[in-house]
């Protein structure tokens, strides 16, 4: 599955990164293609196009914050989680959604 995602946390210094790196490391280990871009005090980081938007199955929000450029998303499954949850079980987070999006589609 081709899976983008945004991570952001109110610094964008520590979590922020943690959590891109830690869902693209286990999106590849589960075999998804896995990107993340991260937006915090640096800016943009790894910044998602258009294109890979489109392409997207499903998208990642690792943030409770505002995020930016959500329109390039439109008409995609979102899902929202917990950057820290992110951090600590980036697997599980994986597999979770892709399960739900997956029980949509087949709805």
């Amino acid at each position: 599955m081709k899976i983008v995602g945004i991570s952001a946390c109110p610094a964008g210094l520590a979590h922020t990164p943690m959590a891109a790196k830690a869902l693209e490391k286990a999106g590849k280990e589960l075999g998804h293609n896995i990107k993340m871009e991260q937006q915090g005090s640096m800016g943009q980081v790894n910044t998602i196009t258009a294109e890979e938007a489109k392409a997207a199955d499903l998208v990642i929000i690792a943030s409770d914050q505002k995020i930016t450029g959500m329109d390039r998303f439109e008409g995609k499954p979102v899902i929202r989680v917990d950057i820290n949850v992110c951090i600590k079980a980036p697997e599980a987070v994986i597999k979770k959604c892709v399960a739900a999006v997956e029980a949509k589609k087949n709805a």
